[in-house]
């Protein structure tokens, strides 16, 4: 059953009787954006202009207004500067006019409010009503959400048999649909299943998701997180987002193919697996590869890693595509000392040398370093982000990026700085056993991320060159994860991509990342399956409470990602 707040039917309904305002403070927005922009590059002169490429109609509709009142003026094609004086007399005006159309608003804003106030509640809806198949996946989804699957508490198993029987029901052989767990951890379990295709011998298509979440107080929640809540536009729950949403989309893509008759030319292949998120404790991909490497044998997967970027606004900024990512490794670091009574202090202070060292770590910037998908990262960025577009050119320039716009464009922003190079940053500090004593033992860890194509051991003799005391061991913790080059974007990867997000967003700009954090990928590529982060569900620019509170997804991007992993699946499925 859908859920929604009477207040947010008010609130639909009032932007529906106003879109016209709505369209205006848009262009607004879009006018102000540009204008920070060019008083942030300081581009007052013709000699200054900065390049603009407004995306979007309003964007562009604004942009032209400010060029007719010459409060933006054109240095050379696609360049512009900001004429200040001009753009204060702009302002000027409108505030007079403003005071007209406020005297207007008020009467109108009461007409309308005397005629929703008379309307029953039943006559203004709060969005567009899905359509019967979106309702049927939505059912899908909230079993799946509302299977809790922590480490603590939950089964993965359950919830890979409650998929497993979506299947089944839909027409798979129960030869084609199995859960698969470890003998000692029957909680584990992971679903495997196959779509066979017409030609046995092409390389498989495997849908990768896993269903495991992160732990979720509860008490510290404003809803209940193991429940799916329908609130304002947004499905709020553990899992909402982080993975089961693609997940849910991958049952539901091989439910909507089976049922609808379609042979691929390929098999394909969908593993649900559980473990992403406690690796250390035990990776049901990992597990996978060691016992049942035929569930997962691919030609290529499509996986978690990347999705669509909004602004504040809700506008649609890029659609991402993942290819690579970041070795995450911890180290722990130790200092033991004979210590002493604090009246008699050594000049060997054991937190003493441990902090020295751990302060030359946080000053370090690990070597500059682009592949080509960060190459192509920073090439598409620059055309979203014209304060910076000449430094990212730079970055991405055929004859090496170079080190003074690299600078510029890691001070600017901690993500693109952690896409340039490899990072590693104190986290956690302990020592000391006394408040009157010297420090007998000190430990410390340090969290890495390291770049594809180095490995732990290079990035450790990184870390005892920058602490420089012998007397400090470094220790890296847990299994090293596996390192593989990122893969290829080619154009059968991103042909189908690029066809179906020209289709549902035009204009909107795809951008080749590398994550900077950890996903199943990591085992996937390693074992030579080139794994592609893209699932083109646009989330918030503030993460959408991933790991952390109120876990939410846009109802709108879940329904649009659904509809472009369906149709890039069934265009990958038919490749030769």
């Amino acid at each position: 059953m859908l859920r929604a707040s009477f207040g947010a039917e008010q609130r639909i309904d009032q932007m529906s009787n106003s879109a016209g305002a709505v369209i205006a403070a848009q262009r607004m927005r879009a006018e102000r954006r540009m204008i920070e922009a060019l008083r942030a590059a300081e581009a007052f002169s013709p000699d200054k202009a900065i390049p603009l490429a407004p995306d979007r109609n309003l964007a562009r509709l604004a942009l032209r207004g400010l060029l007719r009142q010459n409060a933006i003026r054109q240095a050379q094609a696609g360049f512009y500067y900001l004429d200040e004086p001009v753009y204060a007399v702009v302002r000027k005006n409108r505030q007079r006019m403003l005071i007209g159309v406020v005297v207007i608003a008020v009467v109108f804003g009461v007409a309308i409010a005397i005629a929703t106030s008379s309307r029953a509640q039943t006559s203004a809806p709060a969005a567009p009503a899905p359509r019967p198949d979106q309702v049927a996946f939505r059912a899908l989804y909230e079993e799946l959400v509302e299977t809790n699957t922590t480490l603590s508490e939950g089964s993965c198993t359950l919830a890979a048999e409650r998929m497993g029987a979506r299947l089944t029901a839909a027409g798979f052989p129960a030869a084609d649909v199995r859960v698969l767990a470890p003998a000692d951890r029957q909680k584990d379990g992971n679903l495997v299943a196959t779509l066979h295709g017409s030609d046995a011998a092409a390389p498989a298509l495997l849908l990768l998701a896993h269903i495991d979440v992160v732990e979720a107080n509860r008490a510290d929640w404003t809803r209940d997180p193991f429940t799916l809540i329908e609130e304002g536009g947004y499905f709020y729950a553990r899992g909402a987002s982080d993975d089961k949403a693609q997940a849910a989309v991958w049952v539901d893509t091989l439910v909507r193919l089976k049922q609808d008759g379609f042979t691929p030319a390929r098999d394909i292949k969908l593993a649900l697996t559980c473990g992403e998120e406690t690796s250390d404790v035990h990776n049901g991909v990992e597990w996978l590869l060691a016992e049942h490497p035929e569930t997962l044998q691919a030609g290529f997967a499509l996986n978690e890693g990347a999705g669509g970027l909004l602004d504040d606004e809700g506008d649609r900024l890029a659609l991402s595509v993942q290819a690579g990512e970041k070795i995450y490794q911890d180290y722990t670091l130790e200092l033991t000392n004979p210590g002493g009574h604090s009246s008699r202090p050594r000049k060997d202070n054991a937190i003493v040398a441990m902090a020295n060292g751990l302060a030359r770590v946080g000053a370090w910037d690990f070597p500059l370093e682009l592949n080509p998908v960060t190459r192509a990262y920073f090439a598409a960025l620059a055309e979203t982000q014209p304060q910076h577009a000449a430094d990212m050119r730079a970055l991405s320039a055929a004859a090496g990026p170079d080190a003074a716009a690299a600078a510029r464009v890691s001070a600017a922003n901690p993500s693109w700085n952690a896409t340039l190079r490899t990072t590693c940053i104190p986290t956690l500090i302990d020592g000391g056993h006394a408040p009157n004593a010297q420090p007998q033992k000190v430990t410390a860890n340090i969290n890495c991320r390291i770049l594809p194509g180095h490995t732990v051991a290079e990035a450790q003799a990184e870390l005892t060159r920058l602490m420089d005391n012998a007397a400090i061991s470094i220790t890296p913790v847990g299994v090293p994860s596996p390192t593989a080059p990122p893969p290829e974007l080619s154009d059968a990867i991103m042909g189908p991509i690029r066809e179906v997000a020209g289709e549902m967003w035009p204009n909107v700009p795809i951008l080749p990342t590398m994550t900077t954090g950890a996903t199943d990928g990591r085992f996937t590529n390693a074992a030579g399956i080139p794994t592609y982060g893209v699932t083109g569900m646009f989330g918030d620019p503030d993460g959408g409470g991933v790991h952390g509170l109120n876990e939410r997804i846009r109802v709108r991007s879940l329904y649009e990602g659904r509809d472009f992993l369906f149709e890039i699946v069934k265009r990958y499925a038919m490749q030769d």
